[in-house]
């Protein structure tokens, strides 16, 4: 018999609760899973797969293997870590399996440090016009495919902290290192996505 999930519990209470109804095996606590989830979780993915195209996939198999592993989670984290360990562990193998399909195609890009500051914003502003908005979609274009070029490590903890908004608490308990760690790849991933981004402009300039 399910509980009535929405009701206005204190979270900790909440998420004991919703625990307890997906290990028994409740549609309705996995559906509401889904619904809080869902998108966060296909973000985190689609900034981490090689093709965005590839990420509803990986999402269906994030959820898959939180629903067989619920049992397992023990309350060392919060729910939300959890399933942001899972979502990077699959993205991460499956990026992987993809590279190694494609190795022949491997490719480095390079793009612009003021472009990144922008795209990356929490809440980018509407744009105004038809050419502001194509102008921003190519930036954003540029920050993705910049982003796929960094070195998982950095990738990871970019997105996790620039896009999902993430505290460094978080991200090294999704990770399983160090704040200090977690500080030092943000540093450098800021770094080589800045340095891409302005030698891609460079380029498109000449």
């Amino acid at each position: 018999m399910g509980v009535a999930l929405e009701q206005a519990l204190p979270a900790a209470s909440h998420e004991a609760t919703l625990v307890a109804e997906l290990r028994a095996g409740s549609e309705e606590a996995f559906a509401y899973l889904l619904a809080v989830y869902q998108n966060p979780v296909f973000n985190l993915v689609a900034h981490i797969v090689e093709q965005r195209t590839d990420a509803a996939d990986v999402l269906q198999e994030v959820f898959i293997k939180v629903f067989r592993s619920i049992r397992h989670f023990h309350g060392e984290s919060t729910l939300k870590t959890w399933i942001y360990r899972i979502a990077i562990h699959e993205a991460s193998n499956h990026r992987r399996s993809w590279l190694r399909r494609r190795l022949r195609e491997a490719f480095s890009l390079d793009e612009d440090a003021a472009v990144s500051e922008m795209v990356l914003a929490k809440s980018p502003e509407q744009p105004e016009t038809p050419y502001q908005a194509l102008e921003q979609a190519e930036r954003q274009k540029l920050v993705q495919r910049a982003l796929a070029s960094l070195a998982q490590p950095y990738r990871t903890v970019v997105v996790l902290r620039e896009m999902e908004g993430l505290a460094y608490e978080e991200i090294a308990q999704v990770l399983g290192v160090s704040e200090g760690t977690v500080k030092s790849r943000l540093l450098r991933g800021r770094e080589l996505l800045k340095r891409k981004l302005g030698s891609c402009v460079r380029r498109q300039d000449v």
